[in-house]
């Protein structure tokens, strides 16, 4: 298996949707909206749940505290928050394209969150962990922990589609060794750990056991797949972001016959 290397503010779906990447592991909801318009995509397995953390300033205590304030998303209004928190805001009652400000830019949100220039942002480790470290901001939405939101996974495994056509066997190998790699992800957290250090995809061991831990990669088991690209297909459909009705959005975009096989092969 190969990476295939990206620039910073790429959308790893459309590296997808052209063929230039076989597979991509992202959110449920960076997965919607390409199947909403047609793109060759399938998702075939859940990954894990719970690796988001919504973070805000002491007054923020809840997601319908964020109107009329700051939310910091990264480059574009197409990035991976920018779309999760939609869906939150969505959830909630929220109109997030006139109830939230969304500050973009080339400046990370974590660091805008602690100079104070957004209200807002949603944390990935090692985010979380650093901030909780320098006790900036507080939670307001755990989703390992918060319902809805930790009954469905946030991370997807998706492939193109015409290569899963022509590659079965291949995607099923692919499929496997995700859903390998999550439970070794709990079994050996500080072997995973070191492993990340050493191929420079962090800096901070620490953080990076601590991520590892507090992520329930095992519960991937425990979860329908089709369920959560469902639940979000709604959610986006709601918020106005697709048009596409959800029930053919799952229809077209998803295929689950390599993550049954695997889940009875690799039952724990």
């Amino acid at each position: 298996m190969n990476y295939v290397p990206t620039a910073a503010g790429t959308v790893a779906t459309e590296t997808l949707a052209r063929g230039d990447a076989n597979f991509s592991v992202d959110f449920a909801t960076a997965f919607v909206i390409p199947i909403s318009l047609g793109a060759p995509i399938k998702v075939v397995s859940g990954v894990h749940v719970g690796c988001y953390e919504l973070f805000g300033r002491p007054e923020i205590r809840s997601i319908t505290d964020l109107r009329g304030r700051k939310v910091g998303v990264g480059y574009n209004l197409s990035s991976d928050p920018h779309i999760f928190v939609s869906a939150m805001a969505t959830y909630v009652g929220l109109d997030p394209q006139r109830d939230i400000e969304w500050v973009v830019g080339a400046e990370q949100p974590a660091e805008l969150f602690v100079e104070g220039k957004v209200d807002a942002f949603l944390a990935f480790p090692p985010e979380a962990q650093d901030l909780r470290a320098r006790n900036v901001g507080h939670v307001i939405l755990d989703s390992s922990r918060d319902r809805p939101w930790s009954e469905y996974y946030c991370c997807m495994l998706a492939v193109n589609a015409p290569f899963a056509a022509q590659h079965p066997e291949a995607t099923r190998r692919v499929v496997r060794a995700i859903l390998k790699a999550a439970d070794i992800c709990t079994k050996q957290p500080e072997q995973v750990a070191r492993l990340l250090v050493e191929g420079n995809y962090t800096s901070r061991y620490d953080y990076a056991v601590q991520s590892l831990r507090e992520i329930p990669y095992t519960n991937w088991r425990d979860y329908d797949p089709e369920d959560t690209v469902r639940f979000f297909a709604l959610r986006l459909h709601e918020a106005g972001i697709v048009t596409t009705n959800p029930a053919d959005i799952v229809e077209r975009g998803t295929d689950w016959r390599f993550f049954n096989e695997i889940k009875q092969e690799l039952k724990g």
